[in-house]
């Protein structure tokens, strides 16, 4: 099928409205299936297997990520300036990624004792790294759907097939002689079915690439003209890792087990932001070419309001009934209460940023990099002083490395945004007075809840904290405009 070029709404408010609601629902079943996995890997492969578990993926997805170089953010500002097929564009992106994640999963391969520091190492585990090339090909396949606002195949792969098959695998494989490595496998497993959900509906959407031969000068200038971005993307993942990575090397791997596992619940929020990433860079990428950037400023502000209400709402309803939350992982995860109410703080913290970087990577990509560089330096000073220090005083270096993840990212959050601000000639912020007096009334009745039952403290307390919150919002923070957010209308598919 002959590419098109990406529709345009006419009203771009309600654009982002359909992909946020649509990846709403993606959060949602993610949610659904991540908290059973972190149960079944609590329960039956225990912290320190998670552990290592943690640690080998960290190192892989960094891998895909490198190798991604950007595109997941600029197959959009490519696609919009091309006069060529969109699918000859999409399989130049491809081969990069691919070529690049070949390199770095057979170096990988070669020195395993990378992806495995502290543990024996097999044959399987030295074919783990592969895994990544699954992994860019999959996020570069989304990345131009979205572009084109086909936003159901993202839920599909990334919501529904990958965490399932990564819970159900994981499951089976605990009962077999492969549960050494039974959540190595599974989260292999995972993104080979990712990927292959989301390649399938690629081809549908843009056809085959007919005629297409593999250029490598015009490859080279692709990846030329994404270095920026492409730093800007590793340096704001490894940023939300390198805690975990600091951690890894100093702390046992009981404890950074732990902490995984509250990373993970308080990482939901942040999945939140990237429900509406998938529309809100091709409004972006579409605004700046045609010079509209009071448009991007309102675009910004607006899903940068939706995103941290939504944040501080998730950040309330799980952090109050903390202890409550992680003991259905296990009784030894619920010590990780303290980590995992800080890392949901910084989910709210960094909500600025993140959004404001969504536009910053089209119109000031080499500022936006040297402010992530100077965010991820700060990040990596203070975790490493504060896991030590918390290491020192024998307490739970968790929340070293947390306090420094949060300290890091509030003063990117401010810098991106007043960069971002100077850059359009217009507000970004998307923070209203009536987040005040929701989070208070929430928080009132989070302590109220305390005092129940773990299973009442979930059951009840977290919808009443949702309902509390929500309902404050709706009555005085909530304007016309983002009442489209809950209308019901027909999603792209």
């Amino acid at each position: 099928m002959a590419s098109t070029p990406s529709p345009q709404s006419a009203d771009p408010i309600a654009a982002l409205a359909r992909g946020g609601r649509l990846n709403f629902l993606g959060f949602l079943l993610r949610l659904l299936a991540r908290l059973p996995f972190l149960f079944i890997a609590g329960q039956l492969y225990g912290a320190a297997t998670l552990g290592r578990f943690a640690y080998a993926i960290l190192v892989v997805e960094l891998t895909a990520q490198l190798s991604t170089l950007g595109l997941k953010r600029g197959i959009s500002i490519a696609l919009a300036k091309t006069d060529r097929p969109h699918s000859h564009v999409i399989w130049d992106a491809l081969v990069l990624g691919w070529a690049l994640a070949a390199v770095g999963a057979g170096l990988l391969a070669t020195f395993p004792r990378v992806v495995f520091p502290n543990s024996f190492v097999t044959g399987l585990d030295q074919m783990f790294p592969v895994t990544a090339l699954a992994i860019v090909g999959s996020d570069i396949a989304l990345a131009a759907l979205a572009y084109n606002h086909k936003i159901g195949a993202q839920v599909r792969a990334r919501s529904v097939i990958e965490p399932w098959v990564l819970t159900i695998v994981a499951t089976i494989l605990a009962f077999t002689i492969f549960k050494r490595d039974g959540l190595i496998i599974a989260y292999a497993a995972s993104m080979i079915a990712a990927f292959v959900a989301s390649i399938i509906p690629c081809i549908r959407e843009f056809g085959l690439p007919r005629g297409w031969v593999p250029h490598p000068e015009r490859l080279f200038t692709l990846a030329r003209e994404n270095i920026a971005l492409a730093g800007a993307d590793a340096i704001e993942w490894a940023t939300r890792r390198l805690d975990l990575f600091i951690l890894g090397i100093f702390a046992a791997p009981s404890v950074m087990g732990v902490y995984y596992v509250a990373q993970q619940v308080a990482s939901l929020p942040q999945k939140l932001k990237t429900s509406f990433d998938p529309v809100l860079g091709p409004l972006l990428s579409n605004s700046l070419v045609a010079g509209d950037r009071i448009a991007m400023a309102g675009h910004v502000r607006q899903v940068g309001f939706w995103i941290i209400a939504a944040q501080l709402c998730v950040a309330l309803a799980l952090g109050l009934p903390g202890e409550a939350v992680l003991s259905l992982v296990g009784t030894e995860f619920a010590g990780g209460q303290t980590v995992l109410a800080v890392l949901l703080a910084v989910e709210a913290l960094a909500a600025t940023a993140a959004v404001s970087e969504a536009a910053l990577v089209y119109t000031s990509p080499q500022r936006n990099l040297m402010l992530s560089i100077v965010t991820i330096a700060a990040q990596a000073v203070l975790t490493v002083l504060l896991v030590h220090f918390w290491i020192d005083a024998g307490i739970n270096a968790g929340v070293g490395a947390a306090l420094g993840l949060a300290l890091a990212l509030s003063l990117g959050s401010v810098l991106k945004a007043r960069l971002l601000a100077r850059e359009l000639g217009a507000p970004v912020t998307g923070l209203r007075w009536a987040l005040f007096p929701a989070t208070i009334g929430a928080a009132a009745v989070g302590l109220l809840v305390r005092g129940l039952p773990d299973w009442a403290q979930i059951a009840v307390g977290i919808p009443a904290i949702i309902l509390t919150f929500g309902a404050i919002m709706w009555k005085w923070g909530f304007r016309p405009d983002d009442r489209i957010l809950f209308r019901k209308q027909p999603s792209p598919t």
